[in-house]
């Protein structure tokens, strides 16, 4: 079964029982200061989940294109990968655990409407409540009746397993006791796929003195699909009450569910990932099996370079650009390692795998070639300069790749190396250098512990800041949008934009500084529309006729019909009359006049034919 194959199926089935589809949101989140990337189906509805109503209805679904930074360094084993896709149905006070645990029951096991897995490898987990909330019994009758329209007797303990809320609960402040009050929150259903005892998975795994279970890390079993059940608020008192109208946040990542249709333990042999390492066993003429973890390396960093490439990002030493530099480097560093070569045919069999549901990537394909190129340029130069640095620090002569005399360096000048040009710990090493790893091992553990808290808010995903002035900033990157079109010409278009309550910064291409008076031209424009009070509205409309009356916008929906289309004047039956029309999940002011005023308060050149400016309203 392809990946395309599950996804198509997932689609027809959630259809077929009253979901609308919507849209994949850019994986880079537009007006959302909160998230480099979008990293699930359900951080773009959180809204939607605590109350606000959404357009199409109460029952909707999707297909997300997800990226967790916070997984980069989990990449190099058969089942993680920093960008998957993330199958998504969502109940707004309709429906509950009776549909929703039968319904992903069917769509698993049925060979005609979905992915016909044998139930007998199928496992689930629920929660075991606290002293504050009960134990989820309605979800433990409704799996065993479940489990015994297909002959098997689900006990408590073996088939249906009972964890806490460390495992089996899901708020957006975490466990219960960390929840504010009036925060809603609730269990969690979990399914898993066994891959059974003969892979001998845990007895060759680091877990193999541990006893195993669904839950075990060592590769057994993998987590295929997450039902969370939002059923309850915590009061004042900190106590919980059930939900007025309960939510169901259903979750499943599609490459874990290719790996479960295939009964293929190792994610990268699987028909996705496959043509990948089959192109970097010939490029670099070693056998998989071999080089594993550089080879998984590769194949995902590479993939996840390509998806964060064509969502408009470029390497840097920051936000989104710092991890696409990284994923680079790191792919770069295990593929040298095997061996030299073209990385050109890797990219290309990268995005061929993903062409029928993501097109644009082939138009694409120069453009994401060359930035990938351009780094791997940089890094080898960055290379040459940490050499220097050893060199110059320690004295030594040097002799291509040799130090004489000196070949070991502090764990401090190796952080410094890895921090300040992005060299690994095994690409110093590759330069011929030796250190203290214990030593190293202690500082990298701080530093990323010191990376974690910060991005438990950089990366945590969830409800964008709804601030009136953020709002107000959104609303005005719509209308300097096509100011900018207006006076640079409709080639201009946004690559990115990030909005705080006391600023926006607008990313788009452009290769020249604009000129005083090109500035001057936007502001008026802008301010002139502020003044004329236009209405702003969105429509939901089929994006195909969105986008032949002109809707522009970082916004490509690669599996809705429909899309959420943000007016300035006007309306879809009379395109004309609007200023702007774009491709946006909101929210906007309702009137223009509520921005006050527009100023652009400073530009710059961010590379790569980009330019970013910075401006204020109100």
């Amino acid at each position: 079964m392809t990946a395309s194959e599950i996804l198509n199926k997932y689609i027809a089935f959630f259809e077929k029982n009253g979901h609308k589809r919507i849209a994949n949101s850019p994986l880079v989140p537009q007006n959302d200061p909160t998230t480099l990337f979008t990293s699930s189906g359900m951080q773009p509805l959180v809204p939607y989940l605590l109350g606000e109503k959404h357009p199409l209805g109460t029952r909707l679904m999707n297909v997300q294109n997800s990226f967790r930074a916070n997984d980069v360094d989990e990449v190099g084993d058969d089942r993680h990968t920093t960008f998957f896709r993330m199958m998504g149905n969502w109940s707004l006070g309709d429906y509950f655990k009776k549909e929703q645990l039968p319904w992903f029951f069917t769509y698993l096991t049925d060979k005609k409407a979905g992915l016909g897995i044998n139930p007998k490898n199928l496992y689930v987990t629920v929660f075991a409540g606290n002293a504050d909330i009960p134990q989820d019994n309605e979800s433990i009758e409704i799996w065993k009746e479940i489990f015994a329209t297909v002959g098997i007797e689900a006990k408590v303990g073996e088939r249906i397993l009972l964890y806490d809320e460390e495992k089996n609960w899901w708020s957006r402040a975490g466990v219960p006791k960390n929840m504010p009050a009036g925060e809603p929150g609730g269990p969690d259903s979990e399914v898993f796929y066994d891959f059974g005892n003969e892979l001998e998975l845990h007895e060759n795994s680091i877990f193999k003195n541990e006893p195993c279970h669904v839950n075990c890390d060592c590769g057994r079993y993998w987590e295929i699909g997450n039902s969370v059940f939002m059923q309850y608020m915590k009061q004042d008192d900190g106590s919980f009450k059930p939900l007025p109208k309960q939510n169901v946040d259903f979750g499943g990542g599609l490459e874990r569910l290719l790996g479960a249709a295939e009964h293929k333990s190792d994610m990268f042999q699987t028909s996705l990932f496959a043509p990948t390492i089959a192109c970097i066993e010939k490029q670099t003429k070693t056998a998989y099996l071999q080089s594993k973890k550089s080879m998984q390396i590769i194949a995902d960093h590479l993939g996840g370079s390509v998806f964060i490439i064509a969502a408009g990002v470029t390497p840097a030493n920051k936000d989104q650009g710092y991890i696409l530099r990284r994923l680079i480097r790191r792919a770069y560093d295990n593929f040298s390692q095997l061996q030299e070569n073209d990385l050109s045919p890797i990219i290309d069999t990268i995005i061929n795998q993903y062409k029928d549901t993501d097109p644009d990537l082939l138009a694409k394909t120069d453009a994401i070639k060359k930035t990938i190129i351009d780094e791997v340029k940089k890094y080898s130069i960055a290379l040459e300069k940490a050499k220097g640095y050893i060199e110059k620090k320690y004295g030594g002569k040097q002799i291509g790749d040799e130090l004489m005399g000196v070949t070991e360096i502090s764990p401090e000048d190796v952080f410094y190396l890895y921090a300040s040009h992005g060299l690994s710990p095994t690409q110093i090493e590759s330069l011929g250098y030796i250190f203290d790893k214990k030593v190293f091992a202690e500082k990298m553990e701080a530093h990323q512990k010191l990376s974690k808290s910060g991005a438990g808010q950089k990366f945590r995903g969830g409800l964008a800041d709804h601030q009136e002035r953020t709002v107000m900033g959104h609303t005005a990157t719509h209308l300097m949008h096509q100011a900018l079109r207006d006076i640079l010409g409709d080639h201009v278009h946004q690559t990115g934009s990030n909005i705080t309550t006391e600023r926006l910064r607008f990313d788009f291409n452009y290769d020249q500084k604009l000129t005083d008076e090109q500035i001057q031209k936007v502001e008026t424009i802008v301010n002139d529309k502020i003044k004329a009070n236009l209405p702003v509205h969105f429509e939901m409309l089929p994006t195909d006729k969105a986008k032949k009356m002109g809707a522009i916008g970082l916004f490509e929906d690669t599996y809705a019909e429909t899309s959420k289309i943000y007016f300035i004047g006007g309306d879809s039956q009379n395109p004309k009359a609007a200023y702007s029309i774009e491709f946006c999940g909101g929210p906007h002011v309702d009137f223009t006049e509520k921005l006050k005023s527009f100023k652009i308060i400073k530009q710059e050149n961010i590379g790569n034919k980009q330019r970013r400016i910075y401006a204020v309203v109100g």
